[in-house]
């Protein structure tokens, strides 16, 4: 098995800035997800600590950080709040398709530098009503004359949309095309309208903002990908997304097993001498954490070891082993803070107690349903009808 490019020895600088962030995260986090209001103090710390373009190349103005670093980013947000490590990793996710498929391309390459200097924050629209979250699929077409684009979208999710300086749209690469046909266009905040169509009142990652548009926008021919999104889709967005939610996930669950063992040690400190009834289940959960870890970190061992080959990147293998990474982090995770909340008993259970687990448990029950666990494993298992699954241990 190939080693990740850097190791986390390596992050010290970007950690100790983005653990700057996490602290104020942290201070609003119950507001943050009370309210259901965008985390606006945790992201404006971000753009002040400069963390937006991290993973932009060095030619470009950016840090160039790699995978595995942006990932150890969001995990340690994630343990401080759901909400905003979930907006980050979703910026990140879009970040990553400039960075894979804009280089060679004038426009992108300047809006990367862009991103650089400005620090924005990127949001996407690939849902859309009567396709749902099938994001293969557009019904929306972009349509170009002289030079110009015009594009309307019926997004049924545009997560913190209202709060974005740029959104990368999916649709038909032209009216005439056919569904699966897709480009992807990046429309910047004075490029586009969005009307609200639903609300976010949800159980958990309540500060995703995750709300409905109507989304009307045009702009230069040049802001569209030169790639067709299948090609964005399976050779950078789709293992970065599984593998930066798994990065957030394993955060939230973290900071669950962390409460779950302060709260233990304070009942170890109450009777001397006596293992408390929780010490048990705190070692099974402390050895789930470290599957779940491990899942994560094959991944991105996984897309770096295939990152060179476009090929690979685009096999169905690899595609099978990145579902089969959100799947079973996104299930462990929920199994994970679960525990948490079994060994704190009422104390986790409660809001108002440090041993609290329930917006965790909240949060991660996202996990599951944030592209359908169902979906996956139906794609999972028609690629598997034509195609072997991996068994060996170190390829």
């Amino acid at each position: 098995m190939a080693l990740p490019s850097r190791t986390i020895e390596e992050l010290r600088a970007p950690a100790e800035r983005m653990r700057v962030v996490a602290e104020i995260a942290a201070r609003h986090s119950a507001e943050v997800d009370r309210e259901g209001r965008f985390p606006r103090e945790a992201i404006d710390a971000l753009k002040a600590e400069r963390l937006m373009a991290v993973m932009i190349p060095k030619r470009f103005g950016g840090e160039g950080l790699s995978l595995l670093e942006v990932a150890e980013l969001c995990t340690i947000l994630g343990q401080a709040c759901g909400s905003t490590a979930m907006v980050y990793a979703m910026h990140q996710i879009k970040a990553s398709s400039l960075v894979s498929h804009g280089g060679e391309s004038q426009w992108h390459a300047g809006f990367m530098r862009e991103m650089v200097a400005e620090q924005h924050l990127l949001a996407s629209a690939t849902t859309e009503g009567g396709i749902g979250g099938d994001l293969r699929n557009s019904i929306c077409a972009v349509d170009v004359k002289d030079g110009r684009f015009t594009l309307e979208k019926d997004a049924t999710v545009i997560s913190y949309g209202l709060y974005a300086d740029a959104i990368l749209v999916t649709c038909r690469r032209a009216p005439e095309a056919q569904s699966s046909d897709q480009s992807m266009v990046v429309v910047r905040r004075g490029d586009y309208t969005l009307a609200k169509t639903t609300g976010w009142d949800t159980l958990g990652m309540r500060g995703t903002c995750s709300e409905g548009f109507r989304l009307v926008s045009s702009g230069d021919a040049a802001q569209i990908f030169p790639q067709p999104f299948s090609e964005i889709a399976a050779q950078s967005m789709l293992s970065t997304s599984h593998i930066l939610w798994g990065a957030v996930w394993f955060g939230i669950a973290a900071d669950a097993v962390a409460r779950a063992q302060a709260y233990v040690r304070a009942a170890a400190r109450k009777q001397p001498g006596s293992v408390p009834p929780g010490a048990l289940r705190l070692a099974e959960v402390v050895a789930m954490l470290q599957d779940m870890k491990a899942s994560v970190v094959a991944g991105v061992v996984r897309y770096e070891a295939a990152l060179d080959r476009p090929d690979e990147l685009s096999s169905i293998g690899f595609a099978v082993e990145m579902n089969n990474l959100k799947v079973t982090t996104s299930q462990r995770g929920a199994q994970i803070v679960t525990h948490a909340m079994l060994i704190t008993g009422l104390s986790g259970y409660k809001n108002d107690t440090p041993f609290s687990v329930g917006r965790h448990l909240r949060d991660i029950t996202s996990a599951a349903i944030m592209i359908s666990n169902d979906r996956i494993l139906s794609n999972t298992s028609n690629l598997l009808l034509v195609s072997r699954f991996d068994t060996s241990l170190v390829n």
